[in-house]
Formats: C-alpha cells, structure tokens, sequence
C-alpha cells in the first residue's frame, strides 16, 4: 500500500498588523498582512507577499510568491494570481529564476474570477469580473475583459 502524505491548513510565519481577521480553514505562510485586512476562508497566500492595510481579500483566492498587494484594496472570491509565464512552453516548475512578481497598487478593485498574470497596476483600478490581467495596467479605470482592456 502506498504511503499517503496529509496537510491540514495552517497559519505558520505570518507577520500580521493590529485588527486582522482571518476566517478559517486557510493556508497563510510566511507572509506579511498589513493592519485591519480581512482574509476569508480557502484562501492561500504563500511566502514573500505583503498585503497592506484595510485590504479585503475574499474565499476562494491564490495569492502565489512575488506578490504584493497595496492598501485599501478589494480582492473579491476566487482571484488566481500567478508568477510563472510557462516561457519555455511549460511550467518551470521550482526554478524561481524563471518566476516573475505582480505588484497591485492602492484602491484597487478585482472581481471575481478574475486571473492574474505578473503585472504591475497602478492606484485607482477597477478590474470587472472574469478577466484576465496579462499587462501591466499603468492608467487609473475600470479593466473588463480577456484579455482586459481599460472601458473607462
């Protein structure tokens, strides 16, 4: 019989501000979470990522390595953000080398189901539900669409 290997979710190196809540079961690590931010249940955020302060971040969200995410921000359920562009045509896997960062400024706004690739965005965006952020958004606006493009 093969060996299974079994994670629970866990809470493990987390530097957190005053007034955090955190809704489990959650897998937060090695990470740090800014004052009065709000972290909803089945969320991961894994190391190296830095949520500012009043940040809402809502079920159902994957906040991968290289990211960081600005103050008073809304990041609604299911947001997936990624680090690797499969540049060699598949993932790659451990090799960090090949990741890139995503930097969220403030007030931003991301619907759900909304996919993130390595992008920067700058303070004041909207961006509509279901799209798919695969360049840098360096313009205040509302972002609807795949790939999103600015409406207003």
């Amino acid at each position: 019989m093969n060996e299974v290997k079994k994670y629970t979710a866990q809470i493990r190196d987390v530097q957190f501000g005053t007034g955090v809540t955190v809704v489990e079961p959650v897998n937060l690590y090695e990470c740090e979470i800014g004052s009065d931010v709000f972290v909803g249940p089945f969320v991961e955020i894994q190391k190296g990522v830095k949520i500012g302060d009043r940040t809402r971040i809502q079920s159902h969200t994957f906040i991968c390595e290289l990211v960081t995410i600005g103050s008073d921000c809304f990041i609604a359920h299911g947001v997936m953000f990624t680090n690797d562009l499969f540049k060699d045509g598949g993932p790659s896997g451990n090799d960090k080398s090949k990741w890139s960062s995503t930097e969220i400024g403030n007030h931003v706004s991301i619907g759900s189901n909304v996919t993130m690739l390595p992008v920067s965005v700058c303070d004041h965006v909207v961006i509509g539900a279901g799209a798919v952020v695969t360049k840098n958004i360096t313009q205040p606006g509302v972002y609807v669409g795949n790939p999103a493009k600015k409406i207003r």
